[in-house]
C-alpha cells in the first residue's frame, strides 16, 4: 500500500471519477472545436475571397477532418477502456479497478489532458492564422502536437488491451487515421503559406558594383546571425525536451536543481591528435 504509486492529490477511489470526467472533458473539447471551425468558415466566406478565401477554407477543412477524425478516436478509446475494466476488474467495482491500477489510471487521465489541450490550441492557432495574426509555423507544431498527444492516449490505452480485442484494432486504425489528417493540415498550411505570401521579386539590375557588395555583407551577416540564433534554439528546445521527459516520467532528479542550465561542453580532443611531435635528432 505505502509503495502504490500516487496520482498528485487524487485520492485512489477518486482516480475511476477522473477518468471518467477527463474523457468527457476531452470529447467536449474537440466538440466545441469543430464547431469554432465552422464558425470561422463562415466568417471567412464572408470577409474574405479570392486566394486569401481559398487558403482559409483549405486549412479550415483540413482542421476540420482532423477533429472529426480524434473525436473518433476518442469515442474508440472509450469504448476500449470500458472493455479492459469488465474484463479485468472480476468481483471488484471499476472504482477498485482503477485504484488498483493506479499508474496505468493516472497514464489515461494525463493523456486525455493533452488530446483535449492540443484540440484547443489547434483551433485557437487556425483563428490567428486565418486572421493574420499568427504564423502558420504554430498551425504546423500543433498538428505535430495533436499527433503525439492522441499516439500517447493509444499506447495508454492498449497497454492492457488483448491484441485480439475489436476495438483495439478500431483503436490502430483511428490513431493511422488521425496522423494521416494531421500530416493534412500541415500539407494545406505550408501550401497555402507559400500562396498567400508576397514573395519579393530581388531584382538587382540597378544596382552599382558598390551598392552590390555592400547588400551582399549585410545579408551575410543576417545569415551568420540567423546560424547563431537557430543553433540557441536547438540547444534550448533540448533542455525543454529533456525536463517534459523528467515530468512526464515522473522521475526523481535531486541534482537537478544544481544542475548548469549551459549546454556541456564539447568533449575534449584525443591525446593522440594532440601528442607532442618527436624531437629530431642530432646528425
Amino acid at each position: 500500500q505505502e509503495l502504490r504509486p500516487k496520482s498528485l492529490d487524487i485520492k485512489q477511489e477518486e482516480l475511476g471519477d477522473m477518468v471518467e470526467k477527463e474523457m468527457a472533458c476531452t470529447s467536449e473539447a474537440i466538440e466545441d472545436a469543430v464547431r469554432r471551425i465552422e464558425e470561422m468558415m463562415s466568417q471567412a466566406r464572408n470577409e474574405s475571397s479570392g486566394v486569401k478565401l481559398e487558403v482559409n477554407e483549405r486549412i479550415l477543412n483540413s482542421c476540420t477532418d482532423l477533429m472529426k477524425a480524434i473525436r473518433l478516436l476518442v469515442t474508440t478509446s472509450t469504448n476500449l477502456q470500458k472493455e479492459i475494466v469488465e474484463s479485468g476488474r472480476g468481483a471488484a467495482t471499476t472504482q477498485e479497478f482503477y485504484a488498483k491500477n493506479s499508474r496505468w489510471t493516472e497514464g489515461l487521465i494525463s493523456a486525455s489532458k493533452a488530446v483535449g489541450w492540443g484540440a484547443t490550441q489547434l483551433v485557437e492557432t487556425a483563428d490567428r492564422v486565418v486572421l493574420h495574426t499568427g504564423k502558420y509555423e504554430e498551425l504546423i507544431v500543433c498538428s505535430h502536437e495533436i499527433a503525439a498527444s492522441t499516439a500517447q492516449l493509444v499506447a495508454a490505452s492498449k497497454v492492457k488491451a488483448e491484441k485480439s480485442s475489436p476495438n483495439l484494432s478500431r483503436l490502430q486504425e483511428c490513431s493511422r487515421n488521425v496522423n494521416e489528417k494531421a500530416a493534412g493540415v500541415v500539407a494545406s498550411t505550408k501550401s497555402g503559406q507559400e500562396q498567400i505570401e508576397e514573395k519579393d521579386t530581388m531584382d538587382f539590375s540597378g544596382m552599382s558594383l558598390i551598392k552590390l557588395k555592400k547588400e551582399e555583407m549585410e545579408t551575410q551577416v543576417k545569415v551568420l546571425e540567423l546560424e547563431k540564433r537557430l543553433e540557441g534554439e536547438r540547444v534550448r528546445l533540448g533542455e525543454l525536451r529533456k525536463q517534459h521527459y523528467v515530468l512526464a516520467g515522473g522521475c526523481d532528479t535531486p541534482d537537478d536543481s544544481d544542475r548548469d542550465p549551459r549546454p556541456a561542453p564539447a568533449p575534449a580532443p584525443r591525446r593522440g591528435i594532440l601528442k607532442k611531435p618527436p624531437i629530431a635528432q642530432k646528425p
